[in-house]
């Protein structure tokens, strides 16, 4: 092998490390650690490969028709119609979009932003994984590269940002359980340490102490905001010595998740149990009973999104701009009855 036939590839194969790690440390990125780094260097060295700087900037600055779509959670058909909504405006604007799932890993993320500026990407729409900092989006605007942080806002980050409001929309939610005679109302599901959950969690709590409600730390029960994570929510809400007779799940997957829950135990929502759900997915209207919800419209959100970021595209320049989209509450038959009514069940 001669020397001006080393590649990347190949300093990844002996440094045992990822191709996207050794773009990372050509790149002199701050995210990769030094023991890592020192490794890919050692391999550089052994193999005598030369970094085409001139190169590298020019695909970093050819105008391409890329970009790239990178989610945290792709099994959630929340995000697989906010990615619909983003193809529908960068389809007919002639671009092609790379699409990534990083499943909540932070590394995984760094991999494959790397992995998509080698690509010569012209912009990024990112849903970013728990734990992502500002700081893990300077590569991306110190190159120019224009960003759009959706769904989840990163505090401190100078990109743009596309958020729902979540606080209104889960207050709005609780409110309505309320006027249907609730007083022990549950936040089901969500982690704990992402702002959207903060958002969606304070509209809750403020919703139920300006009615004077319970607003303790029993009824909120954090889990994985997934189906499994609503079943194993509302089991764990239904063993309280005081059990909730309602529920405002973190999203609509959760909401389902609750529904498989009660039914496990043989109560059915909106009959012997309130459910109330958020994003509004399409399953939300099919689903038995129909599911109340919070709509964000996730395929206007991704729609937005793209717009937000071909703004940037062809104006050239990278300006961070930040907007939170309305959500209105959609009432269907999973919030139940009024208390009244249910006050006649046995919800045991």
């Amino acid at each position: 092998m001669t020397k001006s036939r080393v590649t990347v590839v190949d300093i990844a194969r002996a440094a045992g490390v990822s191709k996207s790690t050794v773009s990372l440390v050509l790149q002199a990125s701050p995210l990769v650690n030094e023991q890592t780094r020192a490794k890919v260097n050692a391999a550089i060295r052994e193999l005598g490969y030369v970094y085409n700087r001139g190169a590298a900037n020019l695909r970093q600055t050819a105008a391409s028709k890329i970009v790239g779509i990178v989610v945290n959670d792709l099994t959630n058909p929340f995000f697989a119609e906010l990615a619909v909504g983003m193809d529908m405006v960068m389809q007919s604007a002639g671009f092609v979009q790379f699409l990534a799932n990083t499943g909540e890993s932070v590394d995984r993320q760094r991999e494959v932003i790397a992995s998509m500026r080698e690509h010569g990407v012209s912009g990024l729409i990112i849903s970013p994984a728990r734990g992502t900092e500002a700081a893990d989006f300077k590569p991306l605007t110190a190159a120019g590269i224009p960003v759009v942080v959706v769904v989840r806002n990163i505090a401190g980050a100078k990109v743009s940002s596309l958020t729902s409001d979540n606080y209104v929309g889960a207050r709005e939610a609780t409110e309505h359980l309320i006027s249907l005679g609730h007083s022990r109302i549950a936040f089901l599901g969500g982690f704990a340490d992402t702002a959207v959950s903060g958002e969606r969690m304070q509209g809750y709590r403020d919703a139920l102490k300006d009615a004077g409600g319970n607003v303790g730390d029993a009824l909120v029960v954090n889990s994985a905001p997934s189906r499994a994570g609503g079943v194993a929510a509302i089991e764990r809400a239904m063993l309280l010595p005081d059990r909730p007779t309602a529920a405002l799940c973190f999203n609509d997957t959760v909401a389902f998740g609750v529904c498989d829950g009660l039914r496990a135990r043989g109560l059915e929502p909106g009959r012997d149990f309130g459910v109330v759900g958020f994003d509004d997915v399409i399953e939300a209207e099919s689903a038995v009973p129909a599911l109340t919800t919070v709509s964000v419209d996730p395929q206007g959100m991704g729609r937005r999104a793209a717009q937000m970021l071909l703004k940037q595209i062809n104006s050239g320049r990278v300006e961070a701009e930040a907007i939170v989209s309305s959500v209105r509450l959609v009432v269907r038959q999973s919030c139940g009855a009024a208390m009244k009514d249910m006050g006649r069940r046995n919800i045991g």
